[in-house]
């Protein structure tokens, strides 16, 4: 038997029973009230699919069933049944939200008709709802995940932008989360119940592209058998997400420069021009401006684009993102992947907080998908971590690149000067924070400090380094080594 629930309402006995009988051999579960003050309850108590309802009943007539029935479950259908077949009563029953009206007598095949479009109109409705919620669930800043200062400054600059039409530009390494901010916008927007089509500049190849964003006409090219509605067209009153802007060809910059323009673009082959209301939020992982200078994009396109600037920053400046982040990515996999693993191991996540992540939150991801289908535990292990992560990997390929000289060497000078040039490379990488290039190395921020001083590296200049605040000089009386 269906789940879907019918709320029958009719003073007579002879028709409630009847309507009662004919929703249950359709399959549905029915139940009766025999007048509007047991309808009122019953809608209390429960949750109904659809409510059909007599219009003249004494005391509660069905008006008022109506009216609360809409105010408890807005998205049930009512249907109105009357014997009396007033025009004006089923008018005003149709203003208050009912569904359909029906007037006595009635041919079974036709209730049946009015009761199955009414509950499918429902089924659709509900649908849209329940993907409405999906939509904002998957797109919304839940998973923009984070709580580090760089987070807050961009929750803060989607709320601001996102009611909008201006274009965006998002900024950020590779696997910073640009799509997601981009969808973030988009459904957070008054365009969010149009499409929002993601075309990627970089893999695309340059035949095919112009194609792929403004559609062709047939017999535009070799192959063209039929035409084709580009993203342009597709997305319209939507957004457009071009990721990778970078890499289009001048030729399509100049073409894309005019659509922004113009609000109009052509098809390949076509003469017609189509106007088009579209938002483009674009990406790119590289400098733009430092392209531009290099002759590679258009300076008029990027101000074009560069309208509003979202620069997402890479996952080494904002590790206190990285438990977050871990904890929501072992959740994920545990569940889609059907293991037990609960959380992450000090020891791993120590390990986490202090690698580099060059691929950023989509390496952690990609690191954590594997970790969980790997362990054996209801923990994540540091043995169930890649060993670049670990550190291990690095570490071998730099002991597999030393030799030992025919002639020999003087084994405490060549420490000492490998430990010169990690200690440089760490405050190179690290800016000059000394926190950070101490983490890089494995060392307390005491030890780092104390090996600086011992190698005179805190004199020379561009090493003397900074503490967490950034101005803080090495004035310490040298402290013994940890």
């Amino acid at each position: 038997m269906s789940e879907e629930r019918v709320l029958v309402v009719d003073d007579e006995p002879g028709m409630r029973e009847f309507l009662k009988i004919l929703l249950e051999k359709m399959g549905y579960s029915a139940e009766a009230a025999d007048s509007g003050e047991d309808a009122l309850k019953r809608l209390e108590q429960g949750r109904f699919n659809l409510v059909v309802c007599d219009l003249k009943m004494p005391r509660v007539n069905g008006m008022e069933v109506l009216r609360r029935s809409k105010e408890i479950n807005p998205e049930a259908p009512v249907i109105m049944v009357t014997a009396f077949g007033s025009a004006e009563s089923a008018v005003e029953a149709m203003k208050l939200g009912a569904s359909d009206y029906i007037s006595k007598p009635f041919k079974v095949d036709e209730i049946q008709l009015v009761i199955v479009k009414a509950l499918e109109k429902a089924r659709l409705l509900e649908e849209n709802i329940q993907l409405k919620r999906e939509l904002k669930n998957k797109y919304g800043f839940q998973q923009l995940i984070g709580l580090s200062e760089p987070m807050r400054k961009i929750y803060e600059l989607i709320r601001q932008v996102a009611p909008t039409k201006s274009n965006v530009l998002i900024s950020g390494e590779s696997g910073t989360g640009k799509e997601l901010v981009a969808k973030a916008l988009h459904y957070n927007s008054p365009r969010r119940n149009y499409a929002m089509l993601t075309v990627n500049c970089a893999s695309i190849p340059e035949s095919l592209l112009e194609s792929e964003l403004f559609g062709h006409t047939r017999g535009a090219f070799t192959g063209a058998y039929q035409t084709k509605r580009g993203v342009f067209e597709l997305a319209d009153h939507g957004s457009i997400f071009l990721d990778e802007i970078s890499e289009m060809t001048p030729a399509l910059q100049a073409k894309l420069l005019r659509v922004i323009e113009d609000r109009s673009f052509r098809k390949v082959g076509g003469e017609q021009e189509l106007k088009v209301d579209v938002r483009i939020i674009a990406a790119t992982n590289r400098d733009l401006e430092k392209y531009i200078a290099e002759g590679g994009f258009r300076e008029d396109l990027y101000y074009r684009l560069n309208v509003i600037r979202i620069p997402l920053p890479p996952l080494r400046e904002r590790k206190e993102d990285i438990p977050i982040l871990a904890r929501h990515f072992l959740e994920k996999y545990a569940k889609e992947l059907k293991k037990p693993v609960k959380k992450v191991s000090e020891e791993a996540e120590q390990l986490f907080l202090k690698y580099n992540w060059p691929g950023n939150v989509r390496e952690l991801e990609n690191v954590i998908e594997r970790a969980v289908s790997l362990e054996q535990t209801e923990v994540i292990l540091p043995e169930s971590i890649p060993d670049k992560v670990r550190g291990r990997e690095a570490a071998l390929g730099l002991i597999a690149s030393l030799t030992l000289p025919p002639t020999g060497l003087d084994l405490e000078k060549t420490l000492e000067e490998i430990e010169r040039k990690l200690l440089k490379e760490a405050l190179l990488q690290s800016r000059g924070v000394r926190s950070q290039a101490a983490e890089m190395l494995g060392l307390s921020f005491r030890a780092f400090r104390y090996r600086l001083i011992k190698l005179e590296l805190d004199k020379e200049p561009g090493f003397n380094g900074k503490d967490e605040d950034g101005d803080k000089e090495l004035t310490e009386e040298i402290p013994k080594e940890e």
